[in-house]
């Protein structure tokens, strides 16, 4: 990082920055913190960012209707989500390798999300160990799980988040590929050595499958160590911790998760970071909660930058929403400070849709209809 933005970090690491006047500022605001190679990592999907893109788009497809004499003087927006009383529906997604954003990473979020009470979801692939992360006073984390090539591994990652604390475990299904972005390959990124996956030091290197003459590098390569239903079962057994899945895309893969005990479920493209060309996951949501019933626990992520895109989210079937990139912009910006003041402001643009919509909850919220907005 250049010396001019590290003065600008210092300088707005004690306040909250003038410019911001909405939740999606902190993503524009960013980029004066963050490397550009960084930053266009950080912004980019997969390959073309189609999936990416259409994430965003997705949202301004719906709009709002707003009602007239309704009472939400007692109004809020408490839920229960399987079991755990939460003050708000904003979540934090886990995003790997924060320390690109700001010095001490991970450890700043769970600060922010401490003091705003919403759930942390930690990577596999954070650049502060886990142990440290859940140590944060007050916080409450979610630790999420990659499956290792070896199932020692995965089984001692499992292990020392429930010794560490963790309240459930959230699986990722989708990435068994990920596939850079070309904008953050033109940008010539690649990982500052000061920028590791915290959590896998020590373990053995994991050995990278070669296929035989002949074999495809993608199917018998790649994808050899990918999980599958065996290995989800399996996983079952090895811990007592909730278990949610995240990568969720198809109704028919919801149902199966349900039906096989899985606690809850995110539906999610990873932000745009997998198969490139799959839908927004704001489009398949309605989808999924149909196959999966009313009460069956539903997260939502990918795309998000407003109160008013949580509003729709509810609105079309989730329970909730887990933040991404948003909380590593604001991280970038101002810290914890940044990351906490995000958070603040999405739940009041969420209560400020509520409010002129006429919902007094999140269940009114959930039956709530949102119109197609005319294409331009």
């Amino acid at each position: 990082m250049n010396p001019s933005r590290t003065a600008a970090r210092r300088a707005a690491l004690n306040h909250i920055p003038a410019q911001i006047l909405c939740a999606r500022d902190y993503e524009f605001l960013a980029r004066q913190f963050i490397a550009e190679p960084s930053y266009a990592y950080i912004a980019g999907g997969s390959e073309h960012d189609i999936t990416a893109e259409a994430n965003l788009r997705a949202f301004t497809e719906r709009s709002l209707q707003p009602r007239l004499l309704r009472d939400v003087r007692d109004a809020h927006t408490k839920l229960n989500l399987a079991g755990l009383d939460l003050p708000h529906p904003v979540l934090l997604a886990p995003v790997a390798f924060q320390k690109l954003s700001h010095p001490a990473g991970e450890l700043e979020t769970a600060r922010a999300a401490a003091a705003m009470q919403s759930v942390l979801a930690v990577s596999t692939l954070a650049s502060q160990s886990l142990e440290s992360i859940a140590s944060v006073p007050g916080v409450y984390p979610w630790f999420q799980l990659y499956f290792q090539p070896e199932r020692a591994v995965t089984l001692d990652l499992l292990q020392r988040a429930r010794n560490a604390g963790y309240r459930a475990i959230l699986l990722t299904l989708d990435a068994s590929i990920q596939v850079p972005s070309f904008q953050a390959l033109r940008a010539g990124f690649v990982m500052p050595e000061n920028c590791l996956p915290e959590n896998l030091a020590g373990y053995p290197a994991p050995v990278s499958p070669q296929p035989e003459a002949g074999a495809s590098r993608i199917f018998q390569g790649m994808m050899r160590h990918a999980p599958r239903w065996d290995d989800l079962a399996w996983l079952q057994e090895q811990t007592d911790l909730p278990i949610w899945v995240k990568g969720v895309l198809h109704p028919d893969d919801a149902v199966a998760l349900r039906e096989r005990g899985i606690t809850g479920l995110v539906v999610s493209n990873h932000g745009g970071r997998t198969l490139d060309g799959a839908p927004a996951s704001l489009r398949v949501l309605p989808a999924i909660r149909k196959a999966v019933g009313d009460d069956y626990p539903l997260l939502l992520d990918s795309g998000i930058r407003s109160g008013m895109d949580v509003f729709k989210a509810i609105a079309l079937g989730a329970d909730a929403v887990m933040i991404g990139r948003l909380q590593v912009y604001a991280l970038a910006a101002a810290g914890a400070l940044g990351v906490a003041h995000m958070l603040k402001l999405l739940c009041e643009e969420l209560e400020i849709c509520m409010a002129m919509s006429g919902c007094a909850n999140l269940e009114a919220v959930r039956r709530t209809r949102l119109f197609s907005t005319p294409s331009e």
